[in-house]
Order: C-alpha cells, then structure tokens, then sequence
C-alpha cells in the first residue's frame, strides 16, 4: 500500500511538473518570438549601417589607387537653380571631377573611358540634381550636393568606382 501511495504521489507531481510546464510555454514563447524579431530589427538596422557607407562619398581609398577625370575636359556646365520661396531665381557655373578607384571592378567595366562614353548622360543627371536645389541649397549644402550627385552616378553605373566629386569651379549667381 505504501508502494501504491508514493507511485500515486510520484504521477500527481509528474503531472503537475507537466502543466506548469506547459503554463510556462504558453506564457514564454510568445515573448521571446516577438523579442528575437525585436533583435532581428536591430540586427538589420545595424547591417544596414555598416552597408551604408557603400553609398557615402567617404569611402576610403588610398591615393595612389585614385585616377583624377574631368567631366566635358573641364568646361562648365551652367545650370538653373530651382526658384526660392521668396521668388529669386538663380543659375550655378560648376566644373566637375571625378576621383574614381582604380582597384574596383567598375573601373575595369567603366573606367574613365566609360566616364567620357558616358559624359552626356552624367551631364543630364548632373543637370538634373542641381537643378533641383535653390541657391540658397547650394550655398548651405555643397557636401550634401557632392553625396547626391556620387550616389546617384553610383546608381546610374550599378558600381562604386566612383569615390568622390569635386567641383574645380563652384559659382553661383542669383539672377533678377
């Protein structure tokens, strides 16, 4: 009978152990489930930070991997600005150079070949970015200018050969 007695008690902690068990996934799981997308998110966030600087001007390069090309050999591309909301118009002078990585895979498909090949559809995506901008913009905002107009031919060419922009001749003018 005492066998019988400690067997019985043995089964109820058994099946007691079971269901507390089970309260315990039912009320656990869902938690961590949303807790690893949680960290998924931020595990993405952080990729996306470190895969961000692809897009960046600022990619590091050493100079003697670095090959100088003058956009139109060097002449100006006069632009019209964008009107400002007080009802100015204005027009920019600007020249332009490429800094491109000599190292890349894009270089060896575009290279500075492919600069020149390729020199009126930069001139029109060119045109088209700082067109967009005020002389205002353009006066507070150069760098800001120099990362779009480098992400947007980074697009245009799918590569990153191209590491930076410089703009020889800078002016500006705001017309009557």
């Amino acid at each position: 009978m005492k066998k019988n007695l400690m067997s019985v008690l043995i089964l109820v902690l058994v099946l007691a152990n079971l269901v507390l068990t089970a309260i315990l996934m039912i009320s656990v799981v869902p938690q961590s489930q949303k807790a690893n997308e949680l960290i998924t998110k931020v595990c993405s966030a952080i990729d996306l930070e470190l895969e961000g600087g692809k897009d960046n001007a600022t990619i590091n390069v050493p100079m003697e991997q670095l090959e100088m090309v003058d956009l139109a050999e060097g002449q100006s591309l006069t632009i019209n600005l964008q009107e400002t909301s007080d009802g100015r118009k204005g027009f920019a002078v600007i020249s332009m150079s490429f800094a491109l990585d000599k190292e890349s895979e894009g270089y060896e498909t575009f290279g500075a070949a492919g600069i020149a090949e390729k020199e009126s559809l930069i001139k029109d995506e060119i045109n088209r970015i700082v067109s967009r901008h005020t002389i205002d913009d353009l006066r507070d905002s150069k760098e800001e200018l120099k990362d779009e107009i480098v992400k947007s031919l980074r697009k245009m060419f799918d590569s990153d050969f191209i590491v930076s922009v410089t703009f020889p001749i800078y002016n500006y003018e705001q017309s009557k």
